[in-house]
């Protein structure tokens, strides 16, 4: 192992080729090309086989790193992917969109010796490509056919890992979702540079494949009640996430929600008509776009408007680079395109008419707060005026009302659960935002899967027979 492995020291970090920035910001395409078998060989092998493998403890779903890094430098590709796929339903997903430089790779060993860390991201991604080219993904098929279903609310991706986990164990599994599409925010919320969405739909059509049956335009609470949909299953998950925008502290008609943005841009891309968007109200071509926020939607939000030729895009957020939430590379990847940052900024209203902008003021950072980041705090007499047409605010989302199903929720409307995902309600489980908030694609996963392994060992147990 030795001869394959622990190479870091001779084998520098190398990354996927990136597209140069100005032909990238023109297309919705990826901007990595994808590793040559070559290369992803000998990126695994700078792997330090760590006997406390670090990037596996801070990878949610716990994912086997270091074994198929191991196999993939040995170029037993279809043993890496089998391990890979073991822990992840959906690898090639995780590989394109997960904040890799604040998990795995941020964890990893050699990072952390200034060696740079192995590329764990770039080659989970290829290996799964390479499984769905070759034919290594298999389909999705039953144990054995149980005669108890379930209800899924969400085909997002807790939703979707939740499917997947019940379906394997026989459960007849319906997922009903709001939109026209499966795949939820995977679809709608994050642009195609990250994640083109043939590798969404390919996923889909195996779970239709595999016997799992969507409901599509189909609005829990207003299409069919949460009460008609408890009679017709023997347990319900609930994975919506949360899509309701944080408000801005400077309202205005003129300020327009981040989601509202993106889903008009990703419908776009899907070739739909958006009556929004061919107004012009959520397209930024030629237009001076200011974004208010700092996460990783607004770094989707400022490089979508550059893409669709906005005269203009600069990002305001009220601390500095260094205490931003959002992934310093999606950061970089902006700044390359042409995005400017504003930082220590904070807006105190949002004018229309003929100059619209945003009226700032600078901050600056004082004691930390709860989280550990300093708070900031406003510089007196420091205000100032940021020009711009289209006002976009990324500040995050909240649960939507959900008070009328019966299920108890915190104050700030997130689902309350015990240690196993079940709610106040019997056989009503809840997994993904809706619980723990607005978070990564990663975590719903792991907890869609979880929730799924809680929703089969209650239906299987004496408990479900009392409650019914």
């Amino acid at each position: 192992m030795a001869e394959r492995m622990q190479k870091f020291v001779s084998v520098g970090q190398k990354w996927p080729d990136k597209r140069p920035a100005a032909e990238r910001a023109a297309d919705f395409h990826e901007i990595h090309a994808e590793f040559i078998a070559e290369k992803a060989r000998e990126q695994a092998s700078r792997c330090a086989q760590c006997g406390v493998p670090f990037c596996q403890t801070h990878c949610p779903l716990q994912n086997n790193i270091p074994d198929w890094l191991r196999l993939t430098a040995e170029g037993r590709l279809e043993e890496a992917y089998l391990a890979s796929a073991a822990t992840n339903p959906m690898p090639e997903i995780c590989g394109r969109i997960c904040p890799q430089d604040r998990l795995c790779e941020g964890a990893c060993v050699i990072e952390q010796s200034h060696h740079g860390a192995v590329t764990i991201g770039a080659v989970e991604k290829y290996l799964t490509d390479t499984a769905w080219r070759e034919g290594w993904v298999a389909p999705l098929t039953p144990r054995a056919e149980r005669r108890e279903s379930v209800g899924i609310v969400g085909a997002g991706p807790a939703g979707l890992a939740a499917a997947e986990r019940l379906r394997q164990r026989g459960y007849k599994v319906t997922v009903y979702d709001r939109h026209d599409r499966i795949g939820g925010l995977l679809v709608y919320g994050i642009p195609n540079f990250k994640l083109e969405k043939d590798v969404v739909a390919r996923r889909a059509q195996r779970l239709i494949d595999g016997g799992v049956k969507f409901e599509l335009n189909c609005n829990v609470g207003d299409t069919l009640s949460f009460e008609a949909l408890r009679a017709k299953h023997d347990a319900v998950l609930i994975a919506t996430g949360v899509y309701k925008a944080k408000p801005l502290n400077a309202p205005s008609d003129a300020v327009v929600p981040a989601l509202d943005f993106l889903i008009a841009a990703n419908r776009v891309g899907l070739g739909d008509n958006v009556a929004a968007f061919a107004s012009g109200k959520l397209n930024a071509k030629d237009r001076r776009v200011v974004v208010i926020g700092g996460g990783d939607t607004a770094m989707d939000c400022v490089r979508t408007a550059q893409r669709q030729g906005a005269a203009s895009v600069t990002c305001l957020y009220r601390r500095d680079r260094a205490n931003m939430p959002g992934s310093q590379r999606e950061v970089a990847h902006a700044e390359e395109e042409g995005v400017g940052f504003d930082w220590l900024a904070a807006p105190k209203s949002v004018r229309a008419g003929k100059t619209p902008g945003v009226k700032a003021i600078r901050m600056r950072l004082g004691a930390p707060d709860a989280s550990g980041r300093q708070s900031p705090e406003e510089a007196p007499g420091s205000a100032y005026d940021v020009s711009g047409d289209l006002i976009i605010a990324a500040l995050g989302f909240d649960a939507e009302d959900l008070s009328g199903w019966g299920i108890s929720a915190d104050r700030w409307g997130a689902i309350e659960v015990g240690r196993s995902f079940e709610t106040n309600l019997p056989g009503v489980y809840a997994a993904g935002d809706i619980v723990r908030g607005a978070s990564l694609v990663v975590w719903a996963i792991k907890e869609g899967r979880d929730a799924a392994d809680a929703m089969h060992a209650w239906m299987q147990s004496g408990a479900r027979v009392a409650a019914e």
